[in-house]
Order: structure tokens, then C-alpha cells, then sequence
């Protein structure tokens, strides 16, 4: 599916932010809902998810019949960390779904949340009763903001506050910038939200929540059609900013550079993302349950990291350890004085671990992370565990060299399934693959030239089972240039690894 763009009215498209993710060569799926489109009930295929204008308000379903849909949308995007950007009515219904609140402009400030160096916190505790806004001043608690009927249509000035020099998105924006504005209602910033841009009348134009959800206000996504658009569809309104097409050309010439600026860095967030956020999108939801439905498989777990071989005092790693289930016997194997991790790049399984008692001092660390980017030292691990994950990762032979990489030479790596390969293949509808990266004749090469010595291979009907073992770096080196004989022969593993990959 790639990028889910969700577009509210004819003539609010997503402009600007199509043309950056073209440009990224990202795909585009458009849900009309004002065709009648319905929104989709998941993420699934999902890369991001934007959000654009239109005139429905975000806090009533009147007149908004796929409100709660896009609600639940959004909750699932933040849940699995898929990338958001919202527009206009896109940024108050992302306020909305992130535990702020969405409101006509001109009526009472809710008491939501107060804005301290940029950042929402809950019940106006940082400023007493009050929003601080940056680089501007406090709306008490209660007020009206300023601004009569709240209708803010064309072209005007907002304000980057010191949070946008560190965004990833908006730095480099300049303090003052000109953009279209077009809208009625507004929202305040979500709890723990970071608000990146503001005006005199409206204190929240611009915010993240998380590490990659945008809200935008503004109509940044402005290009010449767009404004023309905007004009013909909203005759009334338009009628309200007499300069509003006589000054496009010039206003849209002076936002271009920061407008593609902005939004050439989402796509290429998104692009780099993509991966980790088809993971996520796909662990989210299942992580509740994740554990009930595989809790028979814990005995067969136990006895797979016994057969790592920790001693008492190591450091032991669970790649991909979902929900922890091996968490326990790596505590086990390295006794009190040891250290135990839990790696894995879905929070939701991460948290259904802690719900299971498997985190903490007492049993193992987890760590939200990308493994095949691990945030760990060389040669700082003895042991590591990973079931089911080798042959879903895009790059299998660079994971293995990044595993080497952090683990001591004589340390061991353990690949564990609960089911043998025939089994999951038959499962699944399907024969083995020939190309399979688990098939010995693909793995012993792939791994010999990543780091490792294959010491075990396992492919029974009721598991899988491959343990392997950290090599010195110069015996690496040549096994890589085929200067190593290995089991009798002469092995060009570089070669071998480099032919199995796309798992």
C-alpha cells in the first residue's frame, strides 16, 4: 500500500506532500472519504499515514461520519510508531487521538495541557494556569483566544519556537515564516507533545508527538494549484483575504525551499522507516495476545538456551525477544552476577514483556532497538538468542556481522525455532525454498563469512535449532578472501553470504 493519504474534500489534496513522496519513490494510496472511500480498519502495508484538511470539525461525528474511524487510525499509527503527518483538520484529529483537545477558535482554552519549552505537560503544572506559547505569551486558563470568530484565512506569519531547531523535520526553519493559513477550529498540544510553531492567535500551529507524528496547522503543503484550489471551492472564505491570490506568487516563492525542506525530510523518514514500520504495523496489535496463543512453546524455549551454553557472570541478548518468553532462562544461564537484554523494535511487545514480569533487575533489561543496529559495544555480549528472526530480516548477512560484531570472540549464537522448516513451510501452504537463509547450504557459508563458525545445525520436525560460534577477527578476514579451509575444502564465504540474501 505504502503511504495512506486520507483526503477529506475534493480540492484538499495533499499537494506538496504528494510530490516529496513521489520523489522519494514512495507509494501513495488516496482514501477519498469524501468519494465515500471507507478508511481502512488497519495498518497493514502501511509506511505513513497523512491526514489532510477539510471542514468538518475534529470534536464532534456530526457531518463527520468517518471520524472515529480515522480516530482509531491515528491511535493505531501512534501505538505502532508508523509515520504521521496531519494537516489542518489532519493535525487537530492527531491532537485529538494523542489525548488533546480539538475546539472552535475564539471558545474557552479547555484545561488540557500547558506548554513548557515546547513541550505539552498535563494539567498546567509548568505554567500555572496557563499555555505558554513560544515566542509568545500565556493564554490564562478559561480565555477565549484571541482572534473574534477564530476564522484564520490567508496569508500570515507564524513562529518557530526553540524546539524546531531540533526537530527532525523543522530545523533549519526560520524563526518567522509566512504560510497560507485557512481554518476555523484549533487544538492544544497533547500531552508530552514538543509544539514546533505558533502565532499571536493561535498558540498551537505546528507539533510532534513521539518521534515521528506531525501536526501542522497551516496549510504548508501550499502550492500554486493549491491555493487556486482552496479560492474556487471556498469562495466565501476567500473573499475574506482579498490578497490572497494576488500575493501567492511571492509568498509561495519565499515558503517553497522550507516547504520542500519540510517535507523531502518526512519521505525520506518514512522511506528509511519502512522496515521497522511493516514490523510494527504487524507485532502492534497481536502483542496483547501474543503470549496466550504461544504459551505451550515456553519448555521448548528453555531447552534451546540451555543449549547456548552460559556461564554464570555473562552478558546474554534475546534478539527479537517479543513478549520475553526466553528471557528467564538467559537469566538462569547467567546467574545473578550476569546481565540479560531483551531487544526488539516493537514497544507493544515490549510492554506485554513487562506485563509478564520478564523485565527488571531481577530477570532482564529491554531495550527498544533496531537489531541489526545495536546500541552496544564491540565484543560486549557472550551469548546471543534469536528465535524466528533471521530469515524475516531484510539483510540477513549484514544482521549476522552486526551480531559478530558485539559479541566476544568465543561467545555463541543461537537460531531457534519451534517449529522445523518443512513444518512452517507446509503450515503456510508453500514447499522449501531453495533459497531459504536457514537451509544449511545457504546458512554455514552466510555465517562463516559474517563473524561465525557453524558448530550445530538442527532441522527437525518440532524445532529448529543452529548454534554457531564468534571467530577472531583475522580468522574472519580469511574466510572472507577463501585463504581458510574448512571442512576440507576452500570456502569463499563472501560469496555464499552475499547469494542469500532477501530472506
Amino acid at each position: 500500500m505504502g503511504v495512506l493519504v486520507v483526503q477529506h474534500v475534493r480540492d484538499e489534496g495533499p499537494y506538496a506532500i504528494g510530490e516529496a513522496l513521489a520523489a522519494a519513490g514512495l507509494p501513495v494510496q488516496v482514501c477519498r472519504v469524501w468519494a465515500g472511500d471507507p478508511v481502512p480498519e488497519g495498518l497493514a502495508g502501511v509506511e505513513a499515514l497523512v491526514v489532510m484538511g477539510g471542514p468538518a470539525a475534529a470534536y464532534r461525528d456530526d457531518g463527520f461520519p468517518t471520524r472515529r474511524a480515522e480516530l482509531a487510525l491515528l491511535r493505531a499509527a501512534l501505538a505502532a510508531e508508523v509515520p504521521v503527518l496531519g494537516v489542518c483538520l489532519g493535525a487537530q484529529l492527531l491532537a485529538v487521538a494523542a489525548g488533546g483537545t480539538a475546539f472552535a477558535g475564539g471558545a474557552a482554552v479547555p484545561r488540557c495541557a500547558a506548554v513548557a519549552d515546547g513541550t505539552a505537560v498535563p494539567g498546567g503544572a509548568a505554567v500555572a494556569d496557563g499555555v505558554a506559547v513560544p515566542g509568545g505569551a500565556a493564554v490564562a486558563d478559561g480565555a477565549a483566544v484571541p482572534g473574534g470568530s477564530g476564522a484564520q484565512i490567508g496569508w500570515g506569519e507564524v513562529r518557530t519556537g526553540p524546539a524546531a531547531a531540533r526537530d527532525p523535520l523543522f530545523s533549519g526553519v526560520p524563526e518567522r515564516l509566512r504560510v497560507l493559513h485557512w481554518h476555523r477550529d484549533t487544538m492544544t498540544a497533547p500531552p508530552g507533545a514538543v509544539v514546533l510553531a505558533s502565532c499571536e492567535r493561535y498558540p498551537v500551529q505546528a507539533f510532534r508527538v513521539g518521534g515521528a507524528a506531525w501536526g501542522v496547522q497551516f496549510h504548508l503543503e501550499a502550492d500554486a494549484t493549491a491555493v487556486a484550489a482552496f479560492a474556487a471551492a471556498f469562495p466565501a472564505e476567500a473573499a475574506t483575504a482579498p490578497e490572497l491570490l494576488p500575493a501567492a506568487p511571492a509568498e509561495l516563492a519565499a515558503l517553497a525551499p522550507y516547504r520542500d525542506q519540510v517535507f523531502g525530510r518526512f519521505a525520506a523518514l518514512v522511506a528509511a522507516r519502512a522496515e521497522r514500520t511493516a514490523t510494527r504495523t504487524f507485532f502492534t496489535p497481536k502483542a496483547a495476545s501474543w503470549e496466550a496463543r504461544f504459551a505451550a512453546d515456553g519448555p521448548r524455549y528453555d531447552q534451546a538456551v540451555a543449549r547456548l551454553g552460559l556461564r554464570p557472570g555473562q552478558t546474554a541478548l534475546d534478539l527479537g525477544c517479543g513478549t520475553g518468553r526466553a528471557l528467564p532462562a538467559l537469566r538462569a544461564g547467567v546467574g545473578e552476577k550476569g546481565a540479560v537484554f531483551g531487544v526488539d523494535v516493537t514497544a507493544a511487545m515490549l510492554r506485554a514483556a513487562a506485563r509478564e514480569a520478564r523485565a527488571g533487575a531481577g530477570v532482564a533489561g529491554l531495550l527498544l532497538a533496531d537489531c541489526v543496529r545495536l546500541p552496544l559495544g564491540p565484543g560486549s555480549v557472550d551469548g546471543i538468542f534469536t528465535a524466528g528472526l533471521l530469515d524475516h530480516l531484510p539483510d540477513p548477512p549484514a544482521a549476522l556481522r552486526e551480531w559478530a560484531r558485539v559479541t566476544a570472540p568465543g561467545g555463541a549464537l543461537l537460531l531457534f525455532h519451534p517449529s522445523g522448516r518443512a513444518e512452517r513451510a507446509a503450515r503456510h501452504g508453500r514447499p522449501l525454498s531453495p533459497d531459504d537463509p536457514l537451509g544449511e547450504p545457504n546458512l554455514r557459508p552466510m555465517l562463516e563469512g559474517s563473524g561465525w563458525r557453524l558448530e550445530c545445525y538442527e532441522d527437525a520436525t518440532a524445532y529448529f535449532l543452529a548454534r554457531a560460534v564468534r571467530v577472531e577477527a583475522v580468522r574472519v578476514e580469511a574466510v572472507r578472501t577463501g585463504a581458510v579451509r574448512v571442512g576440507g575444502g576452500t570456502s569463499g564465504g563472501g560469496a555464499g553470504g552475499g547469494g542469500t540474501g532477501g530472506g
